[in-house]
């Protein structure tokens, strides 16, 4: 493992139910996707942070001296309870050459790793010579926390470099996890690393990355559910570009036009959350087939009130048609307007079944994944408990 280095490991996320009625205060369920993003962390050499993330095409490297004074000029700014200023991000934007107005993926994601680095290391003492690898099963921007999963992956890891975490992996352990206390601490600093990425982001999906399972989330109040099974699903990207904004803007003036109609509906996905997590919570680790009724007919229910509310879209109409005629329930997940929807799989559905409706899925242009719902939060892994794509992935110079 030593000439690996540390790996690290944080889930993205999909929302199960409440998605744009949570901007208006009701409830959503967001569950840990089995899509993970890795980090690897190894030794560096030649007193240099070196950071690279071959998916977005980043590959940043900086020598200490340069950052310690970086640091030394900005010590003031570094205020964990507040996010960064914009005088702080547009400092590191110059030290790092990315144009004032960049808000592409690559140029996120190195702002991201400096301010956490330089941050870190102003509270619990200089990071060390570190070598940073990141790949991602996630894609970037189809609203699945891709960017949050990242955060959590580099808080874990620069908080271990410099001695804040401890090192919970044991001799002959696959995986651990943190403390509670130490996944807190995580969780924070994620969170840092998502304002630097979105400005003002509601913390759900660092959450979800560091703590895994399912959360409920409502009025900027964040919960984890008592126990929550394992759920296997397909994951769609219909890959239809949508505007988040103009979504939810759309919702909001149907509400105020129509408040009569459009709030009991909201009222709806509001019980339709309620009852999904009562149901999740009095399910088994394993759970058997008749625990599956219910929750597929709160996704078809769901599914229609999204579309009442204004952010369907005809590629996930024919998503829902598709998984409808291999007798699968779908629904959409996140802003709607296409991007990805969500398919629950019975565990009595059959591999030929799966494959048929994936086929079916891929000759309408879409991108699918047979994954999981459930996941562990942020994982430390030894190289044992990494599938070939991961250590080939996090193995290249």
């Amino acid at each position: 493992m030593a000439e690996r280095g540390l790996v690290v490991s944080a889930p993205g996320k999909v929302i199960l139910h409440g998605e744009h009625a949570v901007v208006h205060g009701k409830a959503a369920l967001a569950v840990a996707l089995g899509l993970r993003t890795f980090l690897c962390l190894r030794p560096g050499g030649e007193e240099r942070l070196r950071v690279r993330l071959p998916g977005v095409g980043v590959l940043g490297s900086w020598d200490r001296p340069g950052l310690r004074a970086l640091r030394g000029r900005l010590e003031a700014d570094f205020d964990e309870s507040k996010p960064p200023s914009a005088e702080l991000l547009e400092a590191l934007k110059e030290f790092a050459g990315i144009p004032a107005e960049a808000s592409a993926p690559d140029s996120l994601a190195i702002l991201a790793f400096l301010y956490m680095c330089l941050a870190i290391s102003a509270k619990y003492g200089d990071v060390p010579s570190v070598d940073i690898v990141v790949w991602s099963e996630l894609p970037t921007g189809a609203g699945l926390g891709s960017s949050a999963a990242y955060a959590v992956c580099l808080a874990a890891a620069l908080l271990h470099a410099c001695g804040a975490i401890s090192c919970p992996l044991k001799d002959g352990e696959t995986t651990a996890r943190w403390t509670g206390e130490e996944m807190a601490l995580i969780n924070s600093w994620a969170f840092q690393g998502e304002r630097v990425i979105h400005g003002n982001p509601s913390g759900v999906d660092n959450a979800v990355a560091t703590w895994g399972g399912a959360l409920r989330y409502q009025s900027g109040k964040i919960k984890s559910l008592k126990r929550v099974p394992m759920l296997r699903i397909l994951l769609t990207n219909t890959k239809v570009p949508r505007s988040t904004k103009v979504l939810v803007a759309g919702v909001k003036e149907k509400i105020l036009k129509f408040p009569a109609i459009m709030n009991p509906v909201l009222d709806s996905i509001d019980a339709i959350s309620q009852e999904c997590q009562s149901v999740l919570e009095a399910m088994p680790a394993n759970p058997s087939p008749e625990y599956y009724p219910v929750l597929e007919e709160l996704f078809d229910i769901n599914q229609h009130h999204l579309n009442v509310i204004g952010v369907g879209h005809p590629s996930l109409d024919r998503l829902c048609r598709v998984t409808a005629s291999h007798g699968l329930h779908s629904k959409l997940t996140g802003a709607g307007g296409g991007g990805c929807g969500i398919t629950l799989l019975r565990p009595d559905t059959t591999p030929l079944a799966v494959e048929a409706a994936k086929r079916d899925l891929c000759a309408c242009g879409f991108e699918c994944w047979e994954t999981d719902i459930g996941a562990p939060g942020v994982t430390l892994h030894s190289s044992s408990s990494l599938n070939a794509q991961v250590l080939h992935a996090l193995s290249e110079s």
